[in-house]
C-alpha cells in the first residue's frame, strides 16, 4: 500500500501511526536526534537513522523513532539488506512513547529484546 506512510509489523499486527503532537512527539524526537547524532559524529563506525523499518524476524518490522547501528564489518548485529533495509537487530532503538505507550512498551519490547537489541 504505496499511500501508506507509516506501518509497522509487530508480532504479526500491523499497526498505522497516529498523527503526532509537537510537545509530546515531535520536540522529543528532535531532541533525542540530536543527542544521537553527536553520538554518532564523534563515535567513528557508528550510524545513526530516523523511523527506518527494521526486519526483526517474519513478524516484526518496526520503524523506531532512532536506530543506532555499528558497523557490520566492525562487529555491528546488523546488516542492510541488499534493498536497503536494516535487518536484524540494531545496538540501539529509542522510541517516544507518547502516544504509543501499551505498544511500544509490551509486545514491541519484547520483540527487540528477543531478536537481541541491547
Amino acid at each position: 500500500m504505496p499511500h501508506i506512510k507509516k506501518a509497522e509489523l509487530i508480532e504479526g499486527v500491523v499497526y498505522l501511526a497516529s498523527p503526532l503532537r509537537f510537545r509530546s512527539h515531535g520536540q522529543p524526537h528532535g531532541d533525542l536526534i540530536i543527542w544521537l547524532g553527536n553520538y554518532k559524529v564523534s563515535t567513528p563506525g557508528v550510524e545513526l537513522a530516523d523511523n527506518t523499518t527494521v526486519r526483526l524476524d517474519l513478524d516484526n518490522e518496526p520503524q523506531p523513532d532512532v536506530v543506532l547501528l555499528i558497523d557490520e564489518k566492525l562487529g555491528g548485529q546488523a546488516s542492510i539488506s541488499g534493498d536497503d533495509y536494516i535487518e536484524g537487530a540494531p545496538e540501539l532503538v529509542a522510541e517516544v512513547a507518547a502516544s504509543s505507550a501499551a505498544k511500544d512498551l509490551h509486545d514491541k519490547k519484547r520483540a527487540y529484546w528477543r531478536n537481541g537489541v541491547q
